[in-house]
């Protein structure tokens, strides 16, 4: 039986230990969130010291996304099973074993290794945050406190790439994690001392089957999306596995899970349970975040490249382009959740998501010739945009469910959010990695066909995020129930 957390409340109504146990998850969201920005700057690095190309480099972001697809969909019957310090320092003990394990790889495998055991912890982490602030903060308030968790979604990444380059150029890849190591085991230290219980646990049964057909599924899609991009530069790879086995079993996978859950459902047993998707509001919401997943990661995972390889700028430059838009979307994190309570998700949604479209189409007119200035400003309009669309998409789709459903509602949204950044990140890095090798057998240059790449996965993009354009004017503030 979890402890009760005291009665006395601030003025947003929250109870001090229910706070406390927020601010704590919001660390440890910090920590695992600058560890993957950290990385995105890194792969073109770490392409060339392990010696991989780039779609083989892209899967240490592809496999740590796809682990934490597979992991997201059980945290529903983690936070019901058991309790939010239980949980809490499992998740952050995964975490710091992976970081320690990835400081000392000596080769590409033990690296992806070290990543996979680092996202089984991240996975847990954002649920348990956004399930926790559903529990203990009024609805009144949400809006404010999901604007927390988006000013530390973009302090991170502002943080991140900036201190990536600074470390590639001066200390080598091996210190991102050294440095990222000892804040780890700091917030792990915080939670052991000062985690409260929140809540009643049950116990609820894990469905492994679901949790293999959830593995074989995402893993499956992506992994066959990311074989696209290499045929043509390994024909022998090509042939021994095509592209659309995977992608068609993952298909094949991800029906049958569906199938199971509905089924499960019916008993209360689901590991993932569907009954979230009976909510219109909360599908538009999971619809739009999914399509501006796919766009934010497929670009954060492309930028770097077409910075560092196109552009030709230093590690350290490519992440200075990147800081100044998340430093803004990190301040106008509280700004937009108080907008959120006072005038709704359509105020900030709507304009978020034409600036995101926006930016990519910008993207994909750039190449070698386009000055830095301008790909700062493009940059910075994308954060704005991402941070307009955070903000109300947590607070409108989960606000929309009832309290019951809230630990299943948090998974099935980052679980589809993460997916689909993966396929975002594979599909963009695939279709550059496809016109490098293009452009080689033609006789291009390494950065005019890297131009021509960059171009054409920005400009998918761009198209793909025109859905959340018009389905922006579809999302609605769910009513208080407090």
């Amino acid at each position: 039986m979890s402890s009760a957390p005291a009665r006395t409340t601030d003025n947003d109504g929250i109870d001090p230990a229910g706070m406390r146990v927020i601010w704590l998850l919001l660390v440890a969201a910090f920590v695992a969130i600058l560890n993957e920005t950290t990385m995105a700057i890194a792969i073109p690095e770490l392409n060339k010291n392990l010696g991989i190309p780039p779609e083989l480099g892209q899967w240490l972001t592809s496999a740590f996304m796809l682990t934490m697809a597979v992991i997201i969909p059980t945290t529903g019957f983690l936070i019901e099973r058991f309790t939010t310090r239980q949980v809490f320092i499992t998740a952050m003990t995964a975490f710091g074993a992976g970081t320690l394990l990835c400081l000392v790889a000596q080769g590409f495998p033990m690296l992806l290794v070290g990543r996979v055991v680092q996202a089984a912890g991240t996975g847990i982490m954002m649920p348990l945050l956004m399930t926790t602030i559903m529990n203990v903060v009024p609805s009144r308030s949400r809006g404010r406190m999901m604007g927390r968790v988006g000013l530390v979604m973009s302090l991170a990444p502002a943080i991140g790439p900036t201190m990536s380059g600074v470390v590639l150029d001066s200390l080598g890849w091996r210190w991102l994690f050294g440095i990222v190591l000892p804040i780890a085991l700091i917030a792990l230290g915080l939670g052991i001392k000062w985690m409260t219980n929140l809540g009643e646990n049950e116990r609820v049964p894990l469905d492994v089957f679901s949790v293999v057909l959830s593995a074989l599924a995402f893993g499956g899609i992506v992994y066959g999306l990311s074989l696209f991009g290499s045929a043509h530069g390994d024909e022998t790879a090509s042939s021994a596995v095509q592209p659309w086995v995977p992608v068609a079993l993952g298909a094949v996978a991800l029906a049958g899970f569906i199938a199971r859950q509905l089924a499960l459902t019916k008993r209360d047993a689901a590991l993932l349970d569907v009954r979230v998707f009976a909510a219109r509001n909360y599908t538009i919401c999971v619809i739009i975040m999914a399509v501006v997943a796919l766009s934010m990661f497929g670009t954060f995972g492309l930028l770097p490249l077409f910075l560092q390889n196109v552009v030709g700028l230093s590690p350290t430059s490519a992440g200075l382009v990147l800081l100044p838009g998340s430093i803004l979307m990190g301040l106008l994190g509280p700004v937009m959740g108080r907008i959120y309570d006072a005038r709704g998700p359509k105020t900030l949604l709507v304009p978020g998501t034409i600036m995101i479209a926006a930016a990519l189409f910008f993207y994909s007119t750039a190449d070698q010739n386009t000055p830095v200035a301008l790909l700062v400003v493009a940059q910075t309009v994308m954060s704005l945009g991402l941070a307009g669309s955070f903000t109300p998409l947590f607070s409108a789709s989960l606000g929309s469910l009832t309290r019951h459903l809230y630990s299943h509602g948090s998974a099935a949204l980052n679980t589809i959010q993460q997916v689909f950044g993966a396929v975002g990140t594979a599909v963009l890095i695939s279709i550059y990695s496809t016109a490098l090798y293009t452009g080689a057998d033609s006789g291009s240059s390494v950065v005019e066909a890297g131009a021509n790449g960059s171009q054409q996965a920005f400009l998918v993009g761009a198209c793909i995020a025109c859905v959340p354009v018009v389905l922006a004017f579809l999302v609605i503030k769910p009513e208080e129930e407090d």
